[in-house]
């Protein structure tokens, strides 16, 4: 349950910390020396959150999750067109925010940075104003995504990766360290370099994720498709649509492709 402020006798709130005494402090919450925990927000119950942290504006922590000194959440967007609204960060359960990780709240009245549950974000990451991230993504050090990207369940993201403004990754895909993303990136593949190109499907993250051998073949079917056949996109929409058997993994290859407003990401050999 959540209660309010120090009234919470199960948290562990250090001395030097500065705690609103509207925010809404759940039970067993651990917050470490010098952290300040703003007016209006929530940390859910189990959480534990280091020294010096900095957590602002309308923004909602889910519960045990692990925040790490340094790491500053819901401030003020980095973006020139912020006006001081009122806007929200909201971080599911279980995710970990490593070293001076930033995660700003949204652009626009009423708006929404979102991260899911059990994601990692490893030291100096950045997740901008107004993106969409899913459940267990993993940002390695200092990647960067700018405002209103979308990125998926169970995507990778290396080191020094830099992800365009509206770009979206699509699930179980895998981008590597100091690639530059510009393109929307398909589910279920590999992109690297600078521009990043697919150079894949990413067979060892598709084996761990559990889907079935026969589903991988028809990703592999659908990957020739796409890359190898010379299609339009709309063309080998169709053709996946006539070759491949229904699952839920080719139907969500399927809805990204629809919805690929900035272009699909090409491979090298493109």
């Amino acid at each position: 349950m959540i209660v309010v402020g120090m009234e919470n006798a199960t948290s562990n709130i250090h001395s030097t910390a500065v705690v609103h005494p509207d925010a809404k402090i759940g039970e067993g919450v651990v917050i470490g020396p010098g952290a300040v925990i703003g007016e209006n927000v929530t940390i859910g119950d189990g959480t534990q959150i280091g020294a010096n942290v900095v957590v602002g504006g309308w923004t909602t922590i889910g519960q045990r999750c692990e925040i790490y000194p340094g790491a500053a959440v819901g401030l003020e967007p980095q973006d020139l067109k912020f006006k001081g609204e009122k806007s929200f960060c909201n971080i599911g359960d279980e995710t970990v925010i490593r070293e001076c990780v930033t995660i700003s709240r949204a652009t626009g009245e009423g708006e929404e940075t979102r991260v899911g549950n059990n994601c990692l974000f490893q030291a100096c990451t950045h997740i901008a104003h107004n993106c969409i991230v899913g459940n267990n993504v993993i940002m390695s050090n200092c990647a960067g995504l700018a405002g209103h990207v979308v990125v998926e369940d169970r995507v990778v993201i290396g080191g020094i990766a830099g992800v365009h403004q509206f770009v979206k990754i699509g699930r179980n895909a895998m981008v590597g360290g100091m690639a530059k993303v510009v393109q929307d990136i398909p589910p279920y593949v590999i992109a690297d370099g600078q521009p990043a190109r697919v150079i894949g499907l990413n067979s060892v993250g598709l084996s761990r994720a559990g889907i079935s051998e026969d589903v991988r073949h028809d990703l592999k079917q659908a990957f020739r498709i796409i890359y190898r056949s010379g299609y339009s996109l709309s063309r080998a929409i169709e053709e996946m649509e006539l070759q491949l058997n229904s699952s839920v993994e080719i139907e969500n290859l399927l809805r990204f492709l629809r919805n690929a407003d900035r272009g699909i990401m090409r491979t090298r050999r493109d």
